[in-house]
């Protein structure tokens, strides 16, 4: 009679030898980056390859540096299906808050006043939303994990799915207030050389070519985003209920809820970074300080198109501390 063995517990090498089975989001999100830090070249092409020189410049030659990036993780945990079932019910939410606010036609009542500021700061604030959708974009692209990439693409996903809602409201003030809310020249016209956007166009494009994956989530996700979300997000929304424009409103606070799912995940990296090389904190509060100052005319040149423009700045710079705060501590 033979004695059967205990069975072994097994283990995905994914997780390494922790003997459990990966969650569904470690099973399809950990080590999928084999191309970082491998050698002789990130990718099977020509060291001297652009794609490879860039990568080993701008991600491995980061002044960001971790031993090891696989440990963050996403607070939220998102993967593909979970985050397409979320913003699914998102999206049947924010187009029943449509419905309700276009029955009762508020959009004739609104005050010509508060019409050009919608046509002035409102609708050109896609153009903003979509600077922020590529840079999210570069920085997953360029991220030395897919715990980070994977975050970083939802967060695209996010700025896309907020701009989508700005164009459809320009076209239905279009139609109550004049087509030229939903012409295109007219807005680009607007964004590049009405003076209250142009700081913001100024930083925005200086974000485009911040390069080195790290500085550049720096620059996008703790000094830019942050204040300008707090702007249209937070002030801005206060201002369109004052003028009795709860479609807008309620779109932008909406849009809101991605922006503070976003930020745990922005806080937990920058934790993570901090913990994993002690280094990393002069770096990233090196990067803030060149950063924070030109989001800050962002926000100022910006604010010069609300009816308080003192009392806006005050609230932008109260909630960017409040969310610095987070990952500073």
């Amino acid at each position: 009679m033979t004695t059967a063995k205990p069975r072994t517990l097994k283990t995905w090498s994914i997780a390494g030898d922790t003997r459990r089975k990966p969650t569904e989001y470690e099973a399809v999100t950990g080590r999928f980056h084999y191309h970082f830090n491998r050698q002789p070249a990130p990718f099977d092409l020509d060291p001297g390859a652009a794609i490879n020189r860039w990568y080993v410049k701008h991600r491995e030659g980061s002044a960001l540096q971790a031993q090891d990036w696989e440990g963050f993780r996403d607070p939220a945990a998102l993967n593909y299906r979970r985050y397409i079932a979320l913003q699914h019910d998102r999206e049947i939410y924010a187009e029943g808050v449509v419905d309700h606010y276009e029955a009762l036609d508020e959009d004739s009542q609104l005050s010509p006043e508060w019409v050009d500021t919608l046509a002035r700061v409102y609708v050109p604030v896609r153009y903003l939303f979509h600077v922020l959708q590529i840079t999210s974009l570069y920085v997953g692209q360029l991220a030395p994990s897919a715990y980070i990439t994977n975050a970083a693409f939802f967060q695209a996903g996010d700025e896309l799915r907020a701009l989508q809602w700005v164009a459809y409201r320009a076209k239905s003030l279009s139609l109550t207030h004049g087509t030229h809310f939903a012409n295109t020249e007219e807005t680009r016209r607007v964004w590049e050389t009405d003076p209250v956007w142009q700081p913001a166009r100024e930083t925005l494009e200086r974000l485009l070519v911040a390069y080195d994956w790290g500085e550049a989530f720096v620059a996008l996700n703790l000094a830019i985003k942050p204040a300008l979300d707090a702007l249209f997000k937070e002030a801005f929304v206060e201002l369109a209920n004052e003028n009795r424009d709860g479609l807008t409103a309620a779109l932008l606070q909406e849009s809101r809820v991605d922006t503070t799912r976003n930020h745990a995940w922005h806080t937990a990296l920058a934790r993570y970074a901090v913990a994993a090389n002690p280094d990393n904190r002069g770096v990233i509060d090196g990067w803030v300080e060149k950063w924070r100052p030109l989001a800050d005319r962002a926000v100022n040149g910006l604010s010069a198109a609300f009816t308080n423009p003192e009392a806006v700045r005050t609230q932008v710079a109260t909630s960017v501390a409040a969310f610095t705060a987070k990952w500073a501590e």
